[in-house]
């Protein structure tokens, strides 16, 4: 009896993505929605990356932290996006294997992670070039920004293994549908017929170490900039601060606020559909918002942008 039931606890070996479910004459649009969003993340954060390793007057701090962020969004939209397509193109929904899931899961917090620590390094850098000017270059030497930024990757992939190790100790006996577009913490673990009490005790304790620092450092951040914009006897200059700290922070609260919401909230039924849409503010606005706010709309990076173009005009006219 035990080798049988032992035996029925294994037979679950794919899970259906419902997705988006059924839309009908709407599945067209969202598909090409959703390839445009992702061909203008990738060409945006590639072309960020590109600039900042060719142009020798982006090699900046600020500019080393805006190409990682511009790496890990091409990743994080990747790891995402393209199984979105996939099932749209298939109907809306579409299978994937355990091990594919627990994969792409993998992926996702990896690089969720990473982002919560960059974006407090990325914050820390802006403090201390607004509020200590003086000494940046020394705070922010070379060697620092690597710790900083290794740090981020190292602290991404710690806290997302020890999440995958006890996952893979689950069991899967059915149901096998997740009411998702991607493969994701709390569904995952309400597929599973194993006991997950000590699954989740772990993931908040790992949540409040590894996501809880980085935020309250990136609002710390903000909030002694602020306190430095307003001290600043310009309007112009206030103005023009306040508008990139602004955006900034817009693009901190949609990934940190949205990610809270899925994350703390009740799980329920009224609110499944709720969490598909935050859901998609995380996973797919943020990383094509970034490349937006954090460079594009930069006077350094376009004239980089042109400065590059000039170059290989040049270099193709040899």
């Amino acid at each position: 009896m035990k080798k049988a039931a032992e035996e029925n606890r294994t037979t679950v070996t794919e899970f259906l993505l419902l997705g988006f479910g059924d839309l009908g004459d709407q599945q067209l649009l969202l598909y090409l929605l959703f390839l445009v969003i992702y061909m203008v993340t990738m060409v945006g954060n590639m072309l960020i990356v590109v600039l900042v390793v060719v142009d020798h007057h982006l090699h900046t701090p600020m500019y080393f932290f805006l190409g990682n962020l511009a790496c890990l969004e091409t990743c994080y939209s990747s790891t995402i996006l393209p199984v979105i397509l996939v099932n749209l193109f298939h109907g809306g929904q579409g299978t994937i294997s355990v091990a594919g899931c627990m994969t792409q899961y993998y992926f996702f917090g990896f690089l969720a992670a990473a982002e919560c620590y960059l974006l407090a390094a990325m914050s820390y850098d802006r403090y201390v070039a607004i509020c200590k000017p003086l000494i940046y270059m020394v705070l922010m030497d070379g060697k620092v920004c690597l710790q900083l930024v290794a740090g981020s990757w190292l602290s991404g992939s710690l806290a997302v293994n020890i999440l995958i190790y006890l996952m893979h100790q689950l069991n899967f006996c059915g149901p096998f549908e997740i009411n998702r577009f991607f493969c994701d913490f709390n569904p995952i673990l309400n597929l599973s017929c194993s006991d997950t009490h000590i699954i989740k005790i772990v993931s908040l304790f790992l949540a409040a170490v590894f996501s809880l620092p980085p935020f309250l450092l990136t609002l710390t951040s903000y909030g002694y900039i602020i306190s430095a914009i307003l001290r600043i006897p310009s309007a112009s200059g206030r103005q023009k601060a306040f508008s990139t700290c602004s955006s900034h922070l817009i693009v901190v609260s949609i990934f940190y606020g949205t990610i809270m919401i899925v994350y703390l909230l009740p799980e329920s039924e009224t609110l499944e559909d709720l969490n598909k849409v935050f859901s998609l503010l995380y996973t797919v606005l943020t990383p094509l918002l970034n490349p937006m706010i954090y460079s594009l709309r930069n006077r350094e990076v376009k004239v980089a942008f042109r400065r590059t173009l000039a170059k290989f005009y040049a270099f193709e006219r040899i």
